[in-house]
C-alpha cells in the first residue's frame, strides 16, 4: 500500500512467473516470434514499395497493415524480452506506461479500421470488378488509410487520459509484461466502475463498428461468389479475399477475447494469454497468411531477390 494520498510514479512489471530456465525458454520463443514478425512484415513492405506489379489498392493496404503490425509488436515485446533475460529490470515510469498504453491502443484501433477498409476493397473487387479502378483510385485509397491512422490516434486519447487520472495507491506491482489497462485499474484506489463501463462500451464501438463493414462486405462477396456458375470461377473469386478473411477471423477473435468483456480487471493469467494472442501471435501470422498462397506476391519477391543478386554481382 502506497498510502492514502500518494500515487505510484513508476511501476514494476512482474512479467512471467517461473524458474530461470523457463524464462530463458520463453525468451528464445518470443525472440524468434519477434524476429520473424519484423523480418516478414518488412519483406512485405519493401516488396510492395519497389515492385510495380504490386501497385494496387490491395497491396497498398497490406503494406500499411504490415507497418502497423511491426509497430504494435514493438510497443511491448522488446521490453518483455528484456524482463525475461534480465529479471527485476522491468521498471517503467508513469509517463512511459501512459505512452506505451496509448501507442498500443491507438495502433490497434487503426489496425481494426484498416481491416474494415480492406474488407470494402475486397467487396468492390469481387462484386464490382469492372468499376474497381474507378472506385478504388489512388486518391481514395490514400484518404482511407489516412483516416484509419488518424482515427486510431484520436479515438484513444480520452480512454488513456481517463485511465491515468486515477490514483494508483494500492501498489506499484503490475502483474503483466506491459502496461495493461485492466491490471492498472486493479491498482487504483478510486471507484473504477463507471470508467470500466465507458471503456467497455468504447471497445465494443471500435470492434463491432469495424466489424459491420466487414460483415456486410463478406455477405455480399459470398452471395456474389455463389452466383458464379463454375466451381473454378468460385474458387478464383474466393481466393482474392481468402487471406483477408482468415486474418479477420484471427484478428477479431483475439480482440474480442481480450477487450469485449464488462469487467476490465480480469485475472492476470487470462490477460497475459489474451495479450500474447494480440501482441505476438497475430502479427507473427500476418506475413504467412497474406503471402504463402499469393502467387503474384511470391513472384514479385523472387524477382526482387534476383534483381538484388544481379546488383551484387555487378
Amino acid at each position: 500500500m502506497l498510502g492514502n494520498y500518494s500515487s505510484a510514479t513508476e511501476f514494476f512489471l512482474l512479467g512471467f512467473p517461473g524458474s530461470k530456465e523457463l524464462r530463458h525458454i520463453l525468451f528464445a520463443t518470443f525472440f524468434f516470434f519477434y524476429s520473424v514478425t519484423i523480418m516478414g512484415n518488412m519483406v512485405i513492405v519493401i516488396t510492395v514499395c519497389i515492385n510495380k506489379h504490386l501497385q494496387s489498392p490491395m497491396y497498398f493496404f497490406l503494406g500499411h497493415l504490415s507497418v502497423l503490425e511491426i509497430l504494435i509488436i514493438s510497443t511491448a515485446v522488446p521490453f518483455m524480452l528484456q524482463g525475461l533475460l534480465l529479471p527485476r529490470t522491468q521498471i517503467i515510469s508513469l509517463t512511459e506506461c501512459c505512452a506505451q498504453l496509448y501507442l498500443y491502443l491507438s495502433l490497434g484501433t487503426s489496425e481494426l479500421a484498416l481491416i474494415g477498409v480492406m474488407a470494402v476493397d475486397r467487396y468492390v473487387a469481387v462484386c464490382n470488378p469492372l468499376r474497381y479502378n474507378i472506385i478504388m483510385k489512388s486518391q481514395t485509397c490514400l484518404w482511407m488509410v489516412i483516416v484509419s491512422w488518424v482515427f486510431g490516434f484520436l479515438f484513444q486519447i480520452w480512454p488513456v487520459y481517463a485511465t491515468f487520472q486515477l490514483t494508483f495507491c494500492k501498489s506499484n506491482l503490475l502483474d503483466h509484461f506491459y502496461c495493461d489497462r485492466g491490471q492498472l485499474l486493479k491498482l487504483s484506489c478510486d471507484d473504477t466502475l463507471f470508467t470500466e463501463l465507458i471503456l467497455f462500451l468504447m471497445a465494443v464501438f471500435i470492434i463491432i463498428g469495424s466489424m459491420i463493414p466487414t460483415i456486410v462486405s463478406y455477405t455480399y462477396i459470398i452471395s456474389t461468389i455463389l452466383k458464379i456458375p463454375s466451381a473454378s470461377g468460385q474458387r478464383k473469386a474466393f481466393s482474392t479475399c481468402a487471406s483477408h478473411f482468415t486474418y479477420v477471423v484471427i484478428g477479431y477473435g483475439s480482440c474480442l477475447f481480450l477487450y469485449v468483456k464488462p469487467k476490465q480487471t480480469q485475472a492476470a493469467e487470462y490477460n497475459r494469454v489474451a495479450s500474447l494472442l494480440v501482441l505476438v501471435v497475430t502479427p507473427f501470422l500476418n506475413p504467412f497468411i497474406f503471402t504463402l498462397r499469393n502467387d503474384k506476391f511470391i513472384q514479385a519477391f523472387q524477382n526482387g531477390i534476383e534483381r538484388f543478386c544481379r546488383l551484387l554481382k555487378d
